[in-house]
């Protein structure tokens, strides 16, 4: 089924109003069809909902995931992903996209990453 952004929005909304939630960006690729694999994707695919997400909480607030080793479902690679997330991210500025990517799991997982 599809899911509108304004419904995407409403609910990351709610969420996003509780100062101690984070959102992950995660299994994109595996939930695009998630029985058979097999509907084709694009970065515009995820676009709108991943805006959506990343206008609620702030890149201070959202991770990505890779979705290891479960994409391997869709027969998609795991450089695959990390490019789609790279690309999703290029509008931000870039310490915006040091936090999606990376800084901002380091920081909620308390990662020692020196």
């Amino acid at each position: 089924a599809v899911v509108s952004t304004q419904s995407t929005g409403r609910n990351m909304a709610a969420a996003a109003a509780c100062p101690n939630v984070y959102c992950k960006i995660s299994g994109l690729v595996t939930e695009v069809d998630p029985v058979s694999h097999a509907l084709p994707w694009t970065r515009d695919t995820f676009r709108d909902h991943v805006d959506v997400v990343l206008k609620e909480f702030g890149a201070e607030r959202c991770m990505v995931g890779s979705d290891w080793p479960v994409l391997q479902l869709t027969g998609t690679r795991y450089n695959d992903v990390n490019l789609l997330h790279k690309s999703l991210v290029e509008g931000l500025s870039e310490s915006e996209q040091k936090a999606v990517l990376g800084g901002t799991a380091t920081k909620f997982y308390k990662l020692n990453v020196s």
